[in-house]
């Protein structure tokens, strides 16, 4: 084994690399009923990176022609970093290219969008709902005409609020397809979105509102959640009597019906004045607004969006993408990373909260633009619940609506291993094609679980790799391209110049852990932290450096390696590593080794001082309660013996815990995110938490953690 993880100015590193040796070669596209892969060799990928690296600008002048432009681009790019200029001088517009297009072409009858709500039984009665029966879920289809009309009336109604070319509006929405009218809406009349995920709390709401400036807010009366309404306009509420605290007006908020109760003030009229700020009804305002609204003429780098990341420590960064090298970028990811082809039969399901820069990327921009229906679900895997309090719901919806494309987290994954495997064993999930992780490193042994008990091994697994800051896949597998390794993200995408380096910037041979770096600007990049221009560079640009010209180069926070086959090995954000005796950590191969353990669902680690070792290990540990039972094995002492043992000997003896805490749960942010710096303070035995837990799904869950170490 290599060495593990790159120690600045330290010359001894523990070999910790995973002992993963598993490879699985691509599948030939008959055999999936594709009629081709978009790049169908290894040898074709490396010719195309290839050419995308040394001829950048010839590359992405063609990958831009598949938009529509209203005036062509002069130049391909203007670049002096950190700062990057594409299609400069081009005019388009997002809606266009996500809907009109697809209309005029005569794709107007086509499905854009199936949606399913929550509840199995409907709450409301859409004229454009199927269903018929009380024990249905409610579904509603949406042609690329309907997103046309639907988009030109709600662009109408806030061109009516005064919202104009260049204001920020704020969407604070459940899963439903009016979120997207609404998003699709703002880029109609050039706009800036900025969605605020339903999860967050009015002060996350107030402080983004205050940082974009945004003066009006699009949200509803509720959404539902494992079978309880979410409190969205109640929220809203709270956050404008905060914002109006701060001197911040909001003008008007347009609600949508949605619950059909839970408006804190009452029953609701149109024009309804609460405090400074009007509020509309979505059905009063849209509804009755003109379907003709042509598309405005926006230039290449015009905002699109505003996308708030939160950590740890200061206030949330408002990411900066513009519109013309967004759309290229995602649209190509998109096309390429899941094999889309329109007019194919797909249907194509990210489970991510539009909120969160995969629901933007994928779950509408990239796929609207490749003209494949994209679905929407808005709640829980686990509702109904299941006995034993699990669920079966996302391959229900897989069957039912024959998704033939599923794109998810690796948390998702490890809760449905926890599950058990007869849940998704009971339904028919044939219909899928490729698979696709997201969010963070997937351990193997989730890798494998997915491949063999949702995929039927005979799906591809393209482990993606990106960020909010990059727009969308950096580092991916292509599904006729390139063999996979559980745990791997594998190579870079085409026009992405990506490297493993040291502090100085000299690129690592391989196995070596260093700092994963983008030496060459990419059209998706971030153009910037919204009026944070030392931010924008401190975080993302002042660390590495070319050595030979002094040009900076991107740096993601993470660390990774790459092994004899180029592929990449990302270990996770650079602060989530443990110095343990003078040697460094990476929490992912610590974690990767318990959940291969068949005990063990889910893990996660984290530091605690320790005052020989300067920290400690600590490992929390979610287990298969079907594995304890078929196997009469319970959470005790002998347990964290044998999973202590386990993890010396997939690791080495350094990575040993000193603690095991069995947990019924890990906290998470709704984005399927395991909060470790909440871990951290359990942990470390902090009576307080002082942190930002905005993003946190069941805050019950530490309360719960901390109960079992009393």
């Amino acid at each position: 084994m290599g060495a593990g993880w790159y120690t600045p100015g330290m010359s001894q590193n523990i070999e910790s690399v995973l002992n993963e040796t598993r490879k699985f070669p691509p599948v030939p596209a008959a055999s999936l009923g594709f009629a081709r892969w978009h790049i169908g060799s290894e040898e074709e990928y490396r010719a195309l990176h290839a050419r995308s690296i040394a001829d950048p600008e010839g590359f992405w002048r063609e990958e831009a022609k598949r938009l529509a432009w209203f005036r062509p681009f002069d130049r391909v790019l203007e670049w002096s970093a950190p700062d990057a200029k594409w299609f400069v001088g081009g005019k388009l517009n997002a809606c266009y290219n996500c809907v009109d297009r697809h209309v005029q072409a005569g794709f107007g009858e086509c499905e854009a969008i199936i949606w399913e709500g929550e509840p199995v039984s409907p709450r409301t009665n859409h004229p454009s709902s199927t269903s018929r029966y009380a024990s249905e879920p409610e579904i509603r289809r949406l042609t690329y005409r309907d997103l046309l009309v639907q988009t030109s009336k709600a662009a109408n109604a806030l061109k009516a609020l005064g919202v104009k070319k260049g204001d920020v509006v704020t969407i604070y929405m459940p899963m439903v397809p009016e979120l997207a009218v609404a998003i699709l809406a703002c880029a109609r009349i050039g706009a800036a979105h900025s969605v605020i995920f339903g999860g967050f709390a009015p002060t996350a709401i107030s402080e983004r509102m205050i940082d974009a400036g945004s003066r009006v807010i699009v949200t509803a009366d509720g959404g539902y959640r494992r079978g309880e309404v979410v409190p969205l306009l109640r929220n809203v509420e709270e956050a404008l009597g905060l914002l109006r605290n701060h001197g911040h007006v909001v003008e008007h908020a347009l609600v949508l019906r949605r619950v059909g109760h839970e408006v804190a003030a009452g029953a609701m009229k149109t024009g309804d004045k609460r405090g400074e700020t009007v509020m509309h009804w979505w059905h009063d305002t849209v509804d009755r607004a003109s379907d003709a609204c042509p598309c405005a003429e926006m230039d290449s780098e015009d905002m699109l969006f505003l996308l708030y990341t939160s950590g740890s420590t200061g206030k949330p960064k408002g990411i900066l993408h513009t519109t013309g090298g967004y759309l290229t970028f995602v649209q190509m990811t998109a096309r390429l990373s899941f094999n889309l082809m329109p007019d194919a039969g797909q249907v194509f399901w990210c489970s991510a909260d539009i909120g969160w820069v995969t629901g933007h990327s994928y779950v509408l921009y990239g796929i609207l633009m490749n003209r494949v229906p994209t679905l929407m679900y808005e709640g829980a895997p686990n509702f109904p619940a299941l006995p034993g309090g699990g669920g079966d719901r996302f391959w229900s919806i897989i069957a039912r609506h024959r998704v033939t494309q599923f794109y998810t987290a690796p948390t998702a994954i490890r809760t449905f291993m926890k599950w058990g495997d007869h849940l998704p064993a009971a339904h028919d999930l044939s219909s899928l094609k490729v698979l696709g992780t997201v969010g963070e490193p997937i351990n193997p042994e989730a890798w494998i679980w997915y491949h063999e008990h949702i995929g039927r091994k005979r799906c591809p697994i393209v482990d993606t790799y990106w960020q909010t800051e990059t727009g969308g896949h950096i580092v991916t597998p292509l599904p006729g391209a390139i063999a996979t390794k559980p745990g791997s993200c594998t190579l870079p995408m085409l026009g992405v110049d990506a490297v493993v380096v040291n502090e100085a910037g000299q690129e690592l041979g391989p196995n070596q852990g260093g700092l994963f770096a983008i030496r060459k600007p990419w059209p998706g990049m971030l153009r910037g932290v919204y009026g944070n221009r030392e931010r924008f560079v401190s975080n993302y640009w002042s660390r590495l450096k070319d050595p030979k010209t002094g040009e900076p180069w991107y740096f993601s926070a993470d660390g990774a390696r790459r092994d004899e086959d180029g592929y990449f090995w990302v270990m996770g954000r650079v602060d989530d590593v443990i110095k343990v005796s003078g040697h460094l950590l990476g929490t992912m191969e610590v974690e990767s080794a318990l959940v291969s353990h068949p005990a063990v669902a889910e893990a996660a680690v984290v530091g605690v001082p320790h005052e020989i070792k300067g920290n400690a290990i600590c490992a929390f540990v979610s287990l298969k309660t079907h594995w304890l039972k078929a196997n009469n094995r319970h959470p005790d002492e002998l347990l964290r013996k044998e999973l202590t043992s386990h993890v010396a000997k997939e690791v080495g003896a350094l990575a040993k815990p000193d603690q095991i805490r069995f947990a019924d749960g890990l906290p998470k942010t709704r984005s399927g995110k395991i909060m470790r710096r909440l871990l951290r303070d359990v942990a470390a035995g902090v009576e307080k938490i002082t942190q930002d837990t905005t993003t946190l799904e069941d805050f019950s869950v530490v309360a719960k953690l901390r109960e079992n170490e009393e």
